[in-house]
């Protein structure tokens, strides 16, 4: 075997395994295109990084008032915008489980608690008999650091020491964030911000 025949060879490999990717990826991209939630059509979006879709507040509020907030349950997305409009915020959430758990319409902050406590709600605890009656503010606690009530009962946008929720159906009804992002909004929210849930 001379060197011309090892480098042809090893030419012929090499083109063959350049190939092979080439031959192979519309296949490849067809079986991904199937998997991809992305790709298929469907009411809700899987992957909610990329189904954020910016909202414009006038499409729901008459004024900005004190502030507006817009939780996107479809996308599940929490848009905030600053009373002078100067702050627009967009943030990842966690979404209820259910459409039975989901309220939409019109609420507003009525009050904000850093280290909240929590206590289950009946329909909660008849879902989940193991729940505890009551849970002080700590890393256990589900509505992690901090809290911003809403004005329909036992309605909350807050944080959650568990990020495996966010971007996920996984709350009784509440509107969830990383504990550093609530902590974020938080500071920029004002008792009577005004809230839809859509």
């Amino acid at each position: 075997m001379t060197d011309t025949t090892r480098l042809t060879r090893r030419r012929l490999m090499a083109a063959a395994g350049a190939a092979l990717p080439l031959m192979a990826a519309p296949a490849i991209l067809r079986a991904q295109d199937a998997a991809d939630p992305l790709v298929q059509s469907g009411p809700a979006p899987r992957r909610n990084v990329s189904s954020f879709v910016r909202q414009d507040w006038r499409e729901h509020f008459d004024q900005l008032g004190k502030g507006a907030i817009v939780c996107d349950t479809r996308s599940r997305a929490l848009h905030y915008w600053s009373g002078d409009e100067t702050i627009y915020k967009l943030y990842p959430t966690s979404v209820p489980l259910t459409e039975e758990l989901t309220r939409r319409g019109y609420t507003e902050v009525v009050r904000k608690k850093v280290g909240p406590s929590w206590t289950p709600t009946a329909s909660m605890r008849e879902r989940d008999p193991t729940l505890p009656d009551f849970m002080p503010a700590g890393p256990g606690n589900p509505l992690g650091t901090h809290a911003m009530y809403l004005s329909w009962p036992a309605y909350l946008i807050h944080g959650t020491h568990d990020t495996r929720k966010i971007g996920r159906r996984s709350s009784s009804g509440c509107i969830g964030l990383y504990n550093e992002q609530v902590e974020e909004l938080f500071a920029l929210v004002d008792v009577g911000t005004q809230v839809r849930l859509i």
